[in-house]
């Protein structure tokens, strides 16, 4: 940041979730592009955060030849204060919001929802349930940092756990995101692939052991404890290299709004199984059998999903074909510097659109 920020971009949340992720892809891109400062909670590679009295501070006067200050926010938190500098301390600024949710709102985040001055949607479906959108922009991969692996094997390896390969489950530990479902379709499979560990990685709140330590038991009762393990939460930096070492990803969660880690995984060439939520079935190109990029498979029907997990990794020509098409996919739709550029598009329009009605 050379001079006074022209954009402001929010993460209030101090844990590091999806929308911390695709915020972090996007920001790092951003500030070799534009003025933009980072409020809230640190995220890898983007500008040292501002607290939030300081971004208020540096909001209250327009930035250089600019209308406005542009915050981007993406949380109903970031949404609230973001309104408040607005309405309440009339400062200078323009609000865009980027919803993925694929579902109704509930009533507060509606009505704030209803204050943005742009909504992003990630999705055609997403922009059904949010009004003032003006782009549909899918979330991007950073492909710097997410691709294939030179040997798997080796990637493997370097984990130190057993076999020659991971299946992997990224997601908190909890019903919505069918870490159950993950569960108990590896019990299933894992016999029939004597070569595989499965892993989930993802952290597990207070709410949710309960849920943790009864998969924990079930496991234990098939004796597979070796090779159904719990990573815990894995660091963001460290995520690409574990994706290396694997040969899946499955995401089998009850409701999704995107889902990110699948479009990660698949820049590092894991075929993908996931289940019929969130933005699943248009980024694995399962209409197109030429260009799949996996399987999709009903909500809870883990025992599909085990079959069609068997049948990927039984068969070296669809793994291959499935493999190369996730890796293309990502290339050419999923690509986080396109997403950035077409978000800072959307900021160009708002500055625009005020310089025409003056």
């Amino acid at each position: 940041m050379n001079q006074k920020p022209a954009v402001f971009v929010t993460n209030f949340n101090p844990r590091f979730t999806g929308v911390s992720a695709t915020t972090a892809a996007v920001c790092k891109i951003q500030k070799s592009q534009l003025d933009v400062a980072l409020v809230g909670k640190p995220l890898s590679g983007c500008p040292s955060p501002l607290n939030k009295r300081k971004a208020i501070s540096l909001s209250k006067k327009q930035p250089p030849n600019k209308p406005f200050n542009i915050w981007h926010v993406r949380r109903n938190s970031e949404m609230q204060l973001a309104i408040f500098a607005r309405d309440i301390l009339k400062l200078p600024i323009k609000i865009v919001f980027t919803s993925a949710a694929q579902r109704r709102h509930s009533a507060w985040p509606r009505w704030l929802i209803s204050r943005m001055d742009a909504v992003i949607a990630t999705s055609e479906e997403a922009a059904s349930f949010v009004p003032n959108v003006v782009s549909v922009i899918p979330h991007g991969v950073d492909l710097d940092r997410f691709s294939p692996s030179k040997d798997q094997k080796e990637s493997w390896s370097k984990t130190g756990m057993p076999g020659e390969y991971g299946i992997i489950s990224v997601g908190r530990v909890r019903p919505e995101k069918g870490t159950d479902l993950f569960v108990e379709a590896m019990i299933e499979a894992l016999p029939q692939l004597p070569k595989a560990t499965a892993i989930i990685a993802g952290s597990t709140k207070p709410k949710d052991l309960s849920f943790r330590k009864k998969l924990e038991a079930r496991i234990e009762q098939t004796g597979l404890t070796e090779r159904i393990r719990f990573l815990g939460e894995i660091p963001s930096q460290d995520l690409p290299a574990l994706l290396k070492g694997c040969k899946a990803l499955v995401a089998l969660p009850r409701y999704e709004g995107f889902g990110l880690t699948p479009l990660e995984g698949m820049a590092c060439g894991l075929p993908v199984i996931a289940s019929k939520t969130g933005y699943f079935e248009e980024f694995l190109n399962v209409s197109n059998e030429k260009k799949a990029c996996g399987k999709i498979v009903s909500i809870e029907d883990y025992k599909t999903a085990s079959k069609e997990i068997v049948a990927l990794l039984s068969d070296q020509e669809l793994f291959g074909k499935f493999s190369e098409n996730a890796i293309n996919q990502s290339k050419e739709k999923y690509n986080v510097l396109e997403e950035a550029n077409a978000i800072n598009k959307v900021y160009e329009y708002l500055w625009n659109l005020s310089l025409i009605h003056i």
